[in-house]
């Protein structure tokens, strides 16, 4: 077993649609860049309970360097608290109360609806409520977009580390998403491999209008990953690392970051529990064995084990750098694994006891 493990990590290091960089990088990212031509760009922002973080969160999109035009458009998800009340006056923020949300909707989706029904711009970008943007942030995406021809550009901001748990989780985090989804088959056009990570999404309205619309997507609790694929059937998308936009959403207790990856985890496998145990076996034969063999076994057993454990570790130094983080937190990376194997079964047994998926609030009900 430590053999086939030392081969799978062998495979997951070299041939794994780049999968790690080496040592000196940890994956595409843009730099500033201004556009060569300068379409309109709306703004969707869904916001739902987000007081303590739409105020620096619209001033910081309203400070854009974009020489284009382009406006806000803040849609109130059904908000309890003073979400909308918090968001700073300007005659470029448009303020949208959603309407009731339909059957068969996910909340956020229908959300990013509501305020696509109110888009006009050629250009839209889907941001979070609970992300802060460099002034520089528009104007690269658009002069991505604008370069290629992309119909998508996505990119997975910058997570808040501060706490313990965000410092020991938060970096395997996005370690575990490129395992998931290597960015260099995202954007091989040739490749059936697509994902985007909500917190920055600038679509085409083109490309939107060509799938449908949101409601292409309506049910989908992992919308981004759901609307990256409905795109690129017929268009081109782009997937990389922020250097310019950063969450302000705090994790500060290992339970925080357990409802955060319980809430999709099981949906992530289609709600099969086919699935659910060959994931989990593949988890642990990449990650718990060779630590495993590393103490336990003996001679090559033991050598593989030790080999593989190296290799793990290895492949995840260009995220530990990028989160300031010690190089010595790379051989805990087993021990981390096992706490999201852990969410992943707690998500799945959520759903048997018919709780389904929840955030903010919001219930989803359970697999049918």
């Amino acid at each position: 077993m430590s053999a086939l493990a030392l081969l799978a990590w062998l495979y997951l290091a070299l041939f794994h649609g780049g999968f790690w960089g080496g040592f000196w990088r940890d994956g595409p990212e843009l730099a500033p860049a201004r556009p060569a031509s300068l379409p309109a760009v709306d703004i969707i922002v869904p916001a739902r309970n987000e007081a303590e973080t739409i105020a620096p969160v619209i001033a910081s999109l309203l400070a854009q360097d974009y020489a284009g035009a382009f406006r806000i458009l803040l849609v109130d998800d059904a908000s309890t608290d003073a979400t909308m009340a918090r968001a700073p006056a300007d005659p470029r923020l448009v303020a949208i109360p959603a309407r009731p949300r339909p059957r068969g909707w996910s909340g956020k989706v229908w959300a990013m609806a509501e305020g696509l029904a109110r888009a006009e711009a050629p250009l839209l970008l889907f941001t979070d409520a609970d992300i802060l943007h460099d002034p520089r942030h528009l104007s690269t995406l658009v002069a991505k977009a604008e370069a290629e021809g992309l119909d998508l550009v996505s990119e997975m901001v910058a997570l808040r580390c501060v706490s313990l748990a965000e410092r020991a989780l938060v970096p395997a985090f996005v370690h575990f998403f490129r395992l998931l989804y290597p960015f260099a088959r995202v954007n091989d056009p040739l490749s059936a491999t697509a994902a985007a990570a909500g917190g920055t999404m600038l679509v085409r309205a083109r490309a939107l209008a060509r799938i449908g619309g949101m409601a292409a997507i309506a049910p989908a609790l992992i919308d981004d990953v759901a609307l990256a694929r409905a795109i690129k059937r017929g268009g081109r998308v782009w997937l990389g690392l922020s250097g310019l936009a950063r969450s302000l959403r705090p994790y500060p207790h290992l339970g925080d970051l357990w409802r955060m990856i319980a809430r999709t985890a099981f949906v992530q496998l289609r709600r099969s529990w086919a699935l659910l145990i060959l994931a989990e076996a593949g988890l642990g034969g990449l990650f718990l064995v060779p630590p495993l063999e590393a103490f336990l076994g003996c001679g090559l057993a033991r050598l593989s084990g030790l080999a593989a454990w190296g290799l793990m570790g290895a492949t995840y130094l260009p995220m530990l750098r990028r989160y300031a983080r010690s190089p010595l937190w790379a051989p805990a990376l087993p021990l981390v694994a096992l706490f999201y194997m852990a969410a992943t079964l707690g998500s799945a047994l959520d759903h048997a006891r018919g709780r389904g998926a929840a955030w903010k609030s919001r219930a989803y009900g359970a697999a049918p």
